[in-house]
């Protein structure tokens, strides 16, 4: 990762700072005091967004006319309080069919705070039910891409920071602009040529844009970049505004110096067999049926019968001190799955965000904890430092370390999340044990014992199993081992806690604590040492707790053993399956030349995917990993930056190992 993008993941995200002023009708208009200007027109907002951005991009008509796969793009520079995309929701459900999908894509510097947005948008009862689900979901002010599934049919992805550094980094094609933001007067630093620019790469050919400005350093930017403009006659008292297209002219492709990452062609998705039961394969299934694709989801036991059938899992994540790609996927995984759970269950029946402490052990992790704390400068409602008092209050019971406070974090049921899951419409689950898998003209053919099952694409997500398919990518097994104790009482405990181990709130009668971590090891066989090991852990982690079950030892101990697959580099595996031969013969030059320019693609397996290696944090990391997959196969923009996306390709560790000589 270069300098400036290190530098600006680093940076905190800066709310909106807002004045309020009463229109004639003395509804609140919000005014943005960074840039001296309204967020919409003070005589009609919804009307002026209508004309510029909706009616100028032919939206009406184009949406009439979808009827394709893909979803329908739009991208947007400002997202300000939502208007413009929520007025193309509205279009879009009075126009599209009803097999169609939209996908909106928005750009923010500076997000409304989530009392804001609520106020803003008391001056548009018209589109309430829509303003409603967006403040239901609103995210952190957490620098990246955060996914909002608006509803069964509408996807909106929010890139918080620089305009330009966001669609630098999207990575996904885009079918109409709003060119939005504040006028370029006001806010020069949008309106600059790297936006432009960023905007030409992400645009498919036939991509329309419209513009509320016709300055002539944004019409120049716009024809240096690509794309003809024509001026039109503009809304209310303005005179004139700006719509064009993208012109034919060959634009720089992203991947240029990574052309190992270059995502494959994309195929048929109409019938997609899923091979693994638990979160990481269950989640890929739901994805893939709510785009409309016919999903056989296949376990050789039962759904969650594999390192998804304990009987409550955390959730949560730990962050490098530093910031770097993989903490920052987990940050972007954590928020996203908070958010996806919370719209698949809101009434928390099989999971809680009661909140959950990392407990510093020692000074060194206090120290290690207060500079995390410095380098993320992340918001409260993410994560927050907790003194001893603090945490105490927080716990219900005596805590004597310091903690770092996830205020969303808590756990979760897997296995009812993994059932619920998978009888999303659409999906078929078969208990069967894949015996062979045949490429065929059409797709693959899997033979399940007796019978066979043709399919377009194949993913999958069989956890450490996954390494008798996937062509020689390394996987590490590592099993582990939870212990349960039945109770005769309710304990205070109320929120999860962890260090080296972990124990969370008490449920249907009985505590779950753990786990135990052996690596290479795949047998699951309960253990009475291991019992006890994790009965010394919940000693050191919470004392206060153990002196409850003093004198009870191993043999008290209920529990589960499974076992987790992980990855060298401890980053899940996500994406397309490389030809791992291919990838050793066409860049065997890095071994001798790292920074060697090679202009032939990455070739993978047509039709295949992988989501594994989430060893013990797959609770947060395999429902982002699914959205990744699905969103690929259904051509849609990635819910992560590239990079992030090109940090979870299966194919990462073929290119290191040629670096480094191996």
């Amino acid at each position: 990762m270069d300098a400036k993008t290190l530098s600006a993941h680093r940076r905190a995200i800066r709310h909106a700072q807002l004045d309020w002023r009463a229109d004639d009708s003395d509804l609140d208009t919000p005014f943005s005091t960074d840039y001296d200007d309204v967020y919409f027109s003070r005589q009609d907002g919804r009307d002026e967004s209508r004309f510029v951005f909706i009616d100028n991009n032919d939206l009406p008509q184009r949406f009439a006319d979808w009827h394709h796969q893909r979803p329908f793009t739009i991208g947007e520079t400002g997202f300000g309080t939502g208007l413009n995309m929520l007025c193309a929701w509205a279009c879009f459900e009075e126009h599209a069919a009803a097999e169609a999908r939209l996908h909106l894509v928005s750009t923010e510097k500076h997000p409304l705070t989530r009392e804001a947005l609520e106020r803003a948008w008391r001056s548009w009862p018209q589109l309430s039910r829509q303003a409603a689900e967006l403040i239901a979901q609103w995210p952190p002010a957490v620098a990246g891409v955060h996914r909002l599934q608006l509803d069964a049919r509408v996807t909106l992805d929010l890139h918080f920071g620089d305009a330009a550094d966001g669609l630098s980094g999207l990575d996904g094609q885009v079918d109409a602009w709003f060119l939005d933001g504040f006028a370029p007067s006001k806010n020069p630093d949008m309106w600059r040529p790297e936006l432009f620019t960023a905007m030409a790469i992400a645009s498919r050919p036939e991509a329309t844009f419209a513009t509320f400005t016709c300055a002539g350093f944004v019409r120049r930017g716009l024809a240096a970049a690509g794309f003809r403009w024509r001026k039109v006659p503009g809304f209310g008292r303005k005179r004139e505004m700006l719509r064009g297209e993208r012109d034919e002219i060959p634009q720089p492709y992203p991947r240029a110096a990574t052309p190992w990452f270059q995502p494959p062609a994309i195929g048929a998705a109409g019938h997609v067999a899923v091979i693994g039961g638990g979160i990481a394969g269950t989640s890929v299934a739901a994805a893939l049926a709510r785009r409309g694709s016919q999903v056989t989801l296949i376990d050789r036991t039962d759904v969650a019968g594999g390192a998804s059938g304990n009987p409550q899992a955390a959730l949560y994540v730990k962050l490098a001190i530093e910031s770097n790609l993989q903490s920052r996927f987990y940050l972007a995984a954590l928020l996203y799955t908070q958010r996806w759970l919370a719209r698949l269950d809101p009434e928390r029946r099989w999971w809680s965000d009661c909140g959950l402490l990392q407990l510093a052990g020692d000074a060194r992790d206090v120290e290690r904890q207060s500079r995390f704390l410095q380098n993320y400068d992340l918001p409260p409602a993410v994560v927050s430092p907790s003194d001893p008092a603090r945490a105490t209050a927080l716990a219900g019971i005596d805590i004597t370390q310091s903690a770092l406070h996830y205020d969303q974090g808590g756990w979760v049921d897997p296995v009812a999340l993994c059932r619920h899951l998978a009888v999303t419409p659409g999906v078929e689950t078969r208990l069967a044990e894949l015996d062979s898998l045949r490429q065929t003209e059409a797709g693959w053919q899997l033979q399940l014992g007796r019978e066979t099952l043709s399919v377009d694409q194949v993913v999958f997500a069989t956890g450490h199993a996954s390494r008798d398919w996937l062509d020689g990518l390394p996987l590490q097994s590592v099993r582990g081992q939870i212990s349960t104790l039945s109770l005769s009482r309710r304990l205070p405990l109320q929120q999860v806690l962890c260090a080296e181990g972990y124990v969370m709130p008490a449920r249907d009668g009985k505590l779950t604590f753990g786990a135990t971590f052996s690596p290479n090891d795949d047998d699951i066989g309960l253990r009475q040492p291991d019992h006890q090991r994790n009965l010394d852990e919940l000693g050191r982690t919470a004392p206060a707790l153990a002196e409850l079950f003093s004198g009870l030892s191993a043999d008290d101990c209920s529990g589960r053993a499974s076992v987790r697959a992980a990855s060298p580099d401890k980053t899940p595996y996500a994406g397309p399956l490389p030809d791992v031969a291919r990838w050793r013969r066409d860049y065997a030059a890095l071994s001798k030349d790292a920074k060697r320019a090679i202009a032939c693609p990455g070739h993978h397996h047509p039709g295949l995917w992988v989501s594994t290696a989430h060893g013990s944090r797959g609770m947060a990391s395999a429902p982002l990993c699914a959205e990744l997959i699905a969103s690929r196969i259904h051509d849609e923009p990635m819910p992560l930056e590239r990079e992030l996306v090109d940090h979870l390709h299966p194919g990462r560790r073929i290119i290191a190992d040629l670096i480094r000589g191996r």
